[in-house]
């Protein structure tokens, strides 16, 4: 297992790396804008779940298959697009109640166990249908493991647990903040309406973005 300073050490990098502005995180923040912190930290935890799909991956061998093989890279970055472009369509006509404060906070204590799982897989699927974040921890985890000390694995399992950790403290704040934020935009249909125009070009430009991207 890695050594506790090396955790220690991966962590603060992992914080860093989720305060970074990018799809993961901007994702987080409209989510939880439009639809409340609950339904943000249920994307969260769907993009932790992804997060150990990929770590799976690096550790099982996936990730390097991927690398290798640029028509399965772009076959998964253009379903991780066309997803980002059917949640941009949902953004752009959704309905905009002008008794904001009182609907959105009914909606809001809805929640059921189906919807919450629901919102989690949008996040897993967010998360697991981004080819360069697969690359990208094939090429960070292993930095931050040691052969010396025992399975590489096993050991990229442990960091991809820390990882989840800090994605989870950082995006759960992120979300936590932007929901509540997002409560006193609702509070308006005209607020609500631009918060939609705003949610689906984001999406639009996130999926263009995917489209766009090189290995």
């Amino acid at each position: 297992m890695p050594t506790l300073q090396t955790l220690i050490a991966f962590f603060g990098v992992a914080v860093v790396l989720g305060l970074s502005p990018g799809p993961d995180n901007l994702f987080v923040l409209m989510q939880a804008a439009q639809r409340g912190w609950r339904v943000g930290l249920c994307v969260v935890l769907g993009l932790c779940l992804g997060i150990v799909g990929h770590t799976a991956a690096v550790a099982l061998g996936l990730a390097a298959l991927v690398a290798a093989s640029p028509m399965l890279f772009t076959a998964i970055k253009l379903c991780g697009a066309a997803y980002l472009l059917y949640l941009a369509w949902g953004a752009w006509r959704a309905p905009v109640s002008s008794a904001g404060a009182v609907q959105a906070q009914s909606g809001r204590d809805k929640l059921t166990w189906r919807s919450a799982l629901g919102w989690m897989g949008r996040g897993m699927v967010m998360n697991l249908t981004n080819p360069k974040v697969l690359i990208f921890f094939l090429a960070f985890l292993p930095q931050f493991a040691d052969p010396a000390r025992g399975s590489l694995a096993l050991q990229v399992m442990a960091l991809g647990c820390v990882f989840m950790l800090a994605t989870l403290l950082v995006f759960g704040s992120i979300a936590c903040g932007s929901g509540l934020f997002g409560e006193l935009l609702l509070r308006s249909a005209r607020a609500q309406r631009w918060l939609n125009r705003i949610a689906a070009t984001v999406f639009g430009a996130l999926a263009l973005r995917l489209v766009l991207m090189q290995r």
